[in-house]
């Protein structure tokens, strides 16, 4: 059987962005928010968009999920894969690109306000509340670069 190969399964690329504060003590707080679907704890990401940069996707995409706006960094912090029920129930793997956003303000209204709820997180708290392991240490490994030294 050495001649057979397996397809592989194509993987789609998406951007989200790890939406971040700092409090009044320096210490850095994570917004997570609800998928869609599930219900479940995630951070902002979809599918590339037309004349946008990556980091300019995620940056959307965290507008209209959360409504929040800031600084993106340009260069990804860390990338993790999950499996994407599409709407025609096919089941595809995604390559998700993360982007740090040092949020500034967020709206009063956003498109998806009324779909989502939001909650800041201690770094370890949001490591913790999402399902994705390769997303929880992204997010731990992100904190500690951003602690007060």
């Amino acid at each position: 059987m050495s001649g057979l190969k397996k397809k592989a399964v194509p993987r789609r690329v998406q951007y989200a962005a790890l939406p971040f504060r700092r409090g009044a003590t320096s210490r850095v707080q994570v917004m997570l928010v609800t998928s869609r679907d599930t219900g479940r704890w995630i951070i902002p990401k979809g599918w590339p968009m037309r004349r946008k940069a990556p980091h300019a996707s995620a940056a959307r995409e965290a507008l209209e999920e959360a409504g929040v706006v800031g600084r993106v960094g340009r260069d990804p912090i860390g990338t993790y894969s999950y499996e994407k029920r599409l709407a025609g129930g096919s089941i595809v793997t995604c390559e998700v690109r993360v982007f740090s956003l040092e949020v500034k303000s967020q709206q009063q209204h956003w498109p998806e306000k009324e779909e989502r709820e939001f909650h800041w997180f201690s770094p370890s708290g949001a490591a913790n509340a999402v399902q994705e392991p390769a997303l929880g240490a992204i997010i731990r490994s992100f904190s500690k670069t951003q602690q007060p030294t």
